[in-house]
């Protein structure tokens, strides 16, 4: 039986990968969506503990998932949303998955775009440099925008209340500056020949990750001949995985590893 790990991106709790789990596990997967580092058991434990998940950054993730990875007696597949999207490249980039497939995957080192909208979401961090060490939380209105401006105001509202937690700012300073440190965290070995399967998805609404994001990301893999595919969603934001439409997105998801052999 194969095993898929989900990766949560910020401002979500695993737990909004319920769905997926049970759909993933009732088409023969092993599933299961474990936090980042320091993330509590609950959405509710996570707003009252916003401590335990400031100041952890891309490596931490990284080396969280790694460990979980090799306690493992073969490697998962991973499905990872937003920054778990860059989470699970990194670890193909490192043989140390099967396959990955990053949903609106935050932007890798290269990745040179970076849209109006891309800065007005994520400037609740970006705002005040000491959000380097804190966690921050989104307020409906910025979620909105930065989730949900592609689905009805009261879906948004309701998404917001189900699965908002406060977030690490780390990792969005170190990907904002990934392209200025040479040894930045946000790098992927996006040259690996080796490496297993990739599925880059793309919604063509998004205002964190926008469409010419990812495409300029599938542009980084054109010196590897692993397999890179790219799907667009043209009408989906960044909610594509806890909204209406998630069935979607994972049914098209689970085509794609059976194509691929998984």
């Amino acid at each position: 039986m194969a095993s898929v790990l989900f990766i949560h991106g910020l401002w979500l709790h695993a737990e909004s990968w319920a769905p997926w789990i049970d759909l993933f596990r009732s088409a023969g997967y092993d599933a299961s969506a474990p936090g980042w580092p320091g993330d509590p058991e609950t959405v509710a434990e996570a707003r009252a503990n916003p401590d335990s998940i400031a100041d952890h950054g891309i490596d931490d993730v990284v080396a969280h998932y790694a460990a979980l990875i090799s306690a493992r007696p073969e490697k998962p597949i991973l499905i990872g949303h937003s920054f778990g999207g860059m989470i699970a490249q990194k670890l193909l980039g490192q043989d140390l998955a099967a396959a990955a497939i990053a949903i609106d995957a935050a932007q890798i080192k290269g990745v040179l775009p970076v849209p109006l909208s891309a800065l007005r979401a994520t400037l609740p961090v970006f705002k005040n440099p000491a959000n380097l060490h804190r966690a921050v939380s989104l307020t409906a209105e910025q979620f909105r925008f930065a989730f949900g401006n592609a689905i009805p105001a009261e879906e948004s509202q309701d998404l917001f209340d189900k699965w908002t937690i406060p977030a690490p700012g780390k990792p969005l300073f170190e990907a904002a500056t990934a392209n200025f440190n040479p040894h930045s965290p946000a790098a992927v070995d996006t040259h690996n020949e080796l490496r297993g399967p990739l599925l880059l998805m793309t919604g063509g609404k998004d205002h964190t990750v926008p469409e010419s994001v990812t495409r300029a990301t599938l542009k980084q893999y054109r010196h590897s001949d692993a397999v890179t595919d790219l799907l667009d969603w043209p009408d989906r934001g960044h909610s594509l995985t806890i909204d209406h439409g998630w069935r979607e997105v994972a049914d098209a998801s689970l085509e794609w590893l059976t194509k691929q052999g998984l």
